[in-house]
């Protein structure tokens, strides 16, 4: 992997070994400046004090909040968001309020917008519907803190509808359609893509001006670079080569402990130099 590149860890998926709260600092100490999570709390709604106490161990490990997930439901459970989820909007726009209360304290610049599975108990139509009037909302939101909404392809959950880049195009360009909002961006998370057969470079190439964040994992396997099959590198400078500048996210299972799944990256090269 080639220096000068700005990653991050994602201390939801990393440092796992350790609290929750104690992640942050973990990624300080093996020399990163920044840090992304999914949501941190186990409801969408959780107590001021609860946040409180997220804040200050970012703030006190003396690293960057880049990327914050939605609330998402129960996702050891399956759940893959609740924006398209009939009957939880309340709790979206909850955790959208907290994400962005956040934001104002940490300077946190984009959300995770995860769009949730299909459900038997309603249309494809109108769970499509009730994402896209929640993510005008999450991004009119986001917007008081300058920030923009990441929306993903995912795979590994069978009812999950957006597998492509494509599919994520199709509702960005509906709620910019819609509502006129311009701060919902793809997230590139190159294993999700490649795991589900988009063609990775033709992502770059179409779609680059649209891509607001990146996360890695090899595939397959989601462990750390180098494990799989995939040529991370050779992506990364296509991105960077297309004009993306913006972080990159380790956002992989390590195959054996966080600090050792990490060899892959010399120390010095881990600080962000943008």
């Amino acid at each position: 992997m080639e220096h000068g590149r700005p990653y991050l860890i994602n201390c939801s998926i990393l440092f796992t070994e350790l609290p929750l709260l104690e992640r942050p600092a973990a990624a300080k100490a093996a020399g990163f400046d920044a840090v992304e999570f999914w949501w941190p709390f186990s409801s969408a709604a959780p107590a001021d004090a609860e946040v409180d106490r997220f804040v200050a161990a970012v703030k006190d490990a003396g690293v960057r909040l880049v990327g914050l997930n939605f609330a998402a439901g129960d996702m050891p459970d399956g759940d893959r968001g609740l924006m398209s989820w009939p009957g939880r909007s309340h709790e979206f726009h909850d955790s959208v309020e907290i994400a962005v209360g956040i934001a104002d304290q940490l300077g946190t610049g984009a959300f995770n917008a995860l769009y949730g599975n299909r459900l038997d108990e309603s249309t494809a139509e109108e769970q499509d519907d009730l994402a896209a009037a929640n993510l005008v909302h999450a991004a009119e939101t986001a917007g008081r803190a300058g920030a923009v909404v990441l929306v993903e392809p995912v795979s590994g959950s069978p009812r999950y509808p957006l597998l492509t880049a494509a599919d994520v195009m199709t509702v960005i360009e509906r709620v910019h359609a819609d509502a006129g909002v311009d701060n919902v961006r793809l997230l590139a998370d190159l294993y999700h893509l490649a795991v589900n057969g988009d063609d990775i470079a033709a992502v770059v190439s179409q779609h680059a001006e649209h891509i607001a964040h990146v996360q890695i994992a090899d595939a397959p396997g989601r462990h750390e670079p180098g494990t799989g099959e995939l040529d991370l590198d050779h992506h990364l400078r296509e991105l960077e080569r297309a004009g993306y500048s913006g972080w990159v996210g380790l956002e992989y299972t390590p195959s054996t402990s966080t600090e050792e799944s990490l060899g892959w990256l010399p120390r010095e090269r881990r600080a962000a130099t943008t």
